[in-house]
């Protein structure tokens, strides 16, 4: 039974928590496996046979298989694992974020350096705007 969760109802943001956690364990399990060379090289010849060695769900494997970070994330993914998926397909992290955020990596340097991702409406719904 999960706790209460004021926090859910932030827009465009997934909170990692234990519920997440458990939902995620086979995919970030598998992504830490990539740390592992030889992980790696067999992840590269085949994605979905390796995949397919973990009891995912066919919606992670999926997720996984069209690198789409923020359907990973709401499947569970943390994202300090999927950052091994990531440099295994030789993707810097801040590569990885502004794909997340549909912006070109120069887009997401330049917003980064000047402060971020303003708060209109990035607050929680229920708040005034």
């Amino acid at each position: 039974m999960s706790l209460n969760k004021p926090y859910t109802d932030v827009p465009g943001t997934t909170i990692f928590d234990a519920d997440q956690s458990r939902k995620g364990y086979h995919l970030n399990q598998f992504c830490m496996s990539l740390m592992k060379a030889e992980n790696r090289d067999r992840f590269r010849a085949d994605e979905r046979a390796y995949l397919d060695e973990w009891p995912m769900t066919e919606d992670q494997k999926q997720a996984v298989l069209a690198r789409d970070l923020n359907r990973c994330l709401s499947l569970g993914g943390n994202i300090y694992f999927l950052a091994k998926l990531g440099a295994t397909d030789g993707r810097s992290f801040q590569f990885m974020a502004a794909s997340m955020t549909g912006m070109s990596q120069e887009e997401y340097a330049a917003m980064m350096l000047a402060g971020g991702r303003g708060i209109e409406g990035n607050r929680h719904t229920g708040e005034k705007q």
